[in-house]
């Protein structure tokens, strides 16, 4: 007996409630309870799996996930899941596999950006796996994506070459070299085939994949060689402030069509912003960015800081302006002001170090010495870090707290003085970056231990405490004994109250006790209090944490979000509210991920970020209109793709459709023109058959569609194609009363002089009534 709807829905809705507040235990217990009644429903199938996910729970989430792929055989979402799935419990074939069938899927649906990921993943998984490869290649080749498509058609060469066919290899080789004859890879490679010798294997992208990661030994890279500007950091620092407030001015005054298709996407979404302002604000901001830049070249410093103050008013605050005008009002001995900026600019990794060191000079001509030894070893911790190993940069940051903890209380002005005189010696120096690695070169090294921190030259930290204390509370913690080890955190924070790693380690406790929500509030209110410290990446590291153990914590996902703005990190930024959009769709709130898309679409064109998340937006947000029925404002979207990628002929084909479904059939024929007219600009005419072919399958009680394939018919030579088209067209206009029309139609065949010519005749004469 078929289910109940009501029962059915209140479960459902049960289980929305309970994966908004993370009870997903909960949650899944009321997707079970929803799937009595209907048991291949796949909204509920696929938020149990999204559940079981949540709780770890992979094996019961796959299994899901498959009858998921079953029912719905056409969504490659379930498919998609399956592969990551798949791919986290180690069973990397299946993960291939699954991935390959999403990305076709993918395909189907005109979805390219989902499905080149796919296909990516079945690179790194299997390097060696061709048709992967051949399908990452001709659709990166029909993107325009040249170098990725030249890298592509190389990897096959290889495969080929290996397997033996040589003619196939030279003529894939070739192709790269036509695509990109710059290439020094296609060059190689083409070197190497006519010596005969084999081309390099294809290989695994870096940062693989857990099940991957866990096969192979760790190998430490080695340290990074210094590569010198001959700036010191704060010279540094300018240039890259002044090159970014070029590039902003260029980008203001640029009135190319690529510029006016960012501005345009303001039709989609309304934000604020650098490429948003007024146009008034925008006109002071150019007049003041080009005058600050001026002033400066000619060394008037004073009426540069003035402007730089000006645009900041009218609405530019960017890291660079924060960083050139703290400098400028060090200069002046405008210290306040100095600071309040340099505290702006400190969270970008651009100016964190350089900044850091003018902050410890403020505070020294201010007398506040403490803190500008916490300036200054701040300072060094950034530059360490730099030139150590990259996956030590991390820890050996962490080395330096229980130090600034020292210093943070020391009572000896003097010997802070000391401090912040030798790191100034160290860092303020062309040649800083050589000096730390010979430095370094000095310390004593302990084999596959973490480097101490080069602090340890400049001072001698009384923070072996602190250290000993972690080690043991590690100790404890390894052995189960979790209270224990939470007494003895609570024990050590006597003696450093403010030392954050402490803290960060009685989160990680909590986690263990299951005390969830305790550590969710630990994990916060470190990362403010790094924030605050000017540590974004410490910051960013913890509210990651965070959203892990509660992906729906907006507000946690906010300052995420803040944290990497600040730092530059805007793909990652992007990326992280696409996360929150796909579980807004997931839970079937579709007003709320389409908010969250169009947010994430606001931060692209205010920072400027890589065009290409344009597109990949606004199809999930079309996606979402034409799944709310709300074919209007999928239109609009659906055209704005149109202008940004005028090539896609899925986009075009809906935005025909939807005019269709509208009855705007003037406005389909006219984008049907616009796109034969394209094709035909493009040398592509050839497409434009299968494209009207495909509409008219689908829409073939549209006459208008019909006559416009019997013309590409007649202009192609197949005048019987041409004819069977307008016979159909006849026949519609007839079955409607329209006698005009269907004499029109019949008028146009027997122009084409065709085989029963008689007959038309004779039929024309009875429509027209003769």
């Amino acid at each position: 007996m078929p289910g109940r709807e009501d029962i059915f829905q209140k479960f459902m809705n049960e289980g929305h409630s309970a994966a908004w507040d993370q009870r997903w235990e909960k949650a899944a217990v009321s997707y079970r309870a929803a799937l009595e009644e209907f048991p291949d429903n796949p909204k509920a199938l696929n938020n149990l799996g999204l559940a079981l996910h949540q709780l770890s729970r992979f094996d019961e989430a796959l299994e899901i996930y498959k009858r998921v792929a079953q029912l719905s055989r056409e969504d490659p979402v379930p498919l998609e899941r399956i592969a990551q799935l798949s791919e986290r419990l180690g069973d990397l074939r299946a993960a291939v596999e699954a991935a390959m069938r999403a990305a076709d899927a993918f395909i189907n649906q005109r979805d390219v950006d989902k499905a080149i990921e796919n296909w990516v993943r079945v690179t790194t998984l299997n390097p060696d796996h061709m048709q992967a490869h051949s399908r990452l290649a001709l659709i990166h080749e029909r993107l325009g994506h040249t170098r990725p498509a030249v890298t592509e058609f190389l990897a096959v060469a290889s495969l080929l070459q290996r397997a033996g066919n040589m003619e196939k290899t030279a003529e894939l080789i070739n192709k790269a070299m036509a695509l990109l004859p710059e290439s020094i890879e296609a060059r190689q490679a083409q070197s190497l085939f006519k010596s005969g010798q084999l081309l390099p294997k294809p290989v695994r992208q870096k940062g693989g994949t857990g099940p991957i990661a866990m096969a192979q030994i760790k190998q430490l890279e080695a340290p990074r060689q210094p590569v010198s500007s001959g700036l010191d950091p704060v010279a540094e620092a300018r240039q890259k402030a002044l090159t970014r407030l070029a590039e902003a001015l260029f980008e203001y005054n640029d009135e190319s069509p690529a510029a006016q298709e960012r501005r345009g996407l303001q039709a989609i979404m309304r934000g604020t912003g650098q490429l948003s302002l007024q146009q008034s604000e925008q006109t002071m901001v150019v007049l003041h960015l080009g005058q600050a830049i001026d002033s400066q070249t000619k060394n008037q410093e004073l009426q540069a800081a003035e402007d730089l103050e000006k645009a900041l008013e009218a609405g530019f605050k960017h890291p660079s302006v924060y960083f050139d005008l703290g400098l400028l009002r060090f200069k002046s001995d405008r210290l306040e002001s100095a600071l309040r900026n340099l505290q702006h600019a400190v969270k970008h990794a651009d100016f964190a170090l350089g900044s850091r060191i003018l902050l410890g000079q403020i505070m020294l001509k201010m007398g506040r010495v403490n803190e500008a030894a916490v300036e200054y070893l701040e300072a060094l911790k950034l530059a360490d870090s730099y030139v150590v190993a990259a996956d030590l940069s991390d820890e050996v940051r962490l080395l330096y707290e229980p130090i600034i903890e020292a210093q943070s209380v020391q009572k000896d002005e003097a010997a802070l003085k000391v401090i912040c005189d030798n790191i100034h010696k160290m860092l303020m120096r062309p040649d800083w970056r050589e000096t730390l690695v010979k430095a370094r070169e000095q310390m004593p090294k302990s084999e596959g231990e973490v480097p101490l921190p080069l602090a340890e030259i400049v001072i001698q930290a009384q923070s072996s405490q602190v250290l000993e204390s972690i080690n043991h509370i590690h100790v404890l913690a390894r052995s189960g004994r979790l209270r224990s080890a939470m007494d003895a955190a609570f024990e050590a924070l006597a003696f450093a109250p403010q030392y954050l790693p402490l803290h960060t380690l009685m989160g990680d406790l909590l986690v263990q006790e299951a005390r969830v929500p305790d550590a969710i509030a630990k994990f916060t209110t470190v990362a403010q209090a790094y924030s605050v410290r000017g540590e974004p990446n410490q910051a960013t590291k913890l509210l990651r944490r965070v959203i892990q153990l509660a992906p729906m914590d907006l507000a946690a996902r906010s300052r995420l979000i803040e944290q990497l703005v600040a730092r530059g990190q805007v793909n990652d930024a992007i990326n992280e509210y696409l996360d929150l959009a796909d579980i807004y769709y997931r839970l079937a709130e579709l007003d709320m991920s389409r908010k969250t898309y169009t947010t994430a679409l606001r931060l692209v064109q205010q920072a400027g970020a890589d065009r290409s998340w344009n597109v990949h937006i606004l199809q999930r947000m079309a996606d979402i209109d034409m799944q709310r029925l709300d074919w209007k404002q999928a239109l609009r979207v659906f055209e704005q793709i149109r202008t940004l990628r005028p090539e896609d002929q899925g986009v075009r084909k809906n935005i025909i459709e939807l005019n269709l479904r509208m009855a705007r059939t003037d406005q389909a024929l006219a984008e049907l023109e616009n796109y034969l007219t394209y094709l035909e600009g493009q040398r592509k005419g050839v497409d434009a058959i299968p494209f009207l072919e495909e509409l008219i399958a689908e829409h073939g009680d549209q006459p208008a569609l019909r006559r416009a394939l019997a013309s590409l018919y007649q202009q192609a030579g197949r005048a019987a194609d041409a004819i069977a088209q307008l016979d159909a067209v006849g026949e519609s206009l007839l079955g409607k009363g329209d006698k005009d029309g269907a004499i029109l139609a019949i008028n146009q065949i027997l122009m084409m002089n065709p085989p029963n010519a008689d007959a038309y005749r004779k039929l024309l004469a009875q429509v027209s009534g003769r």
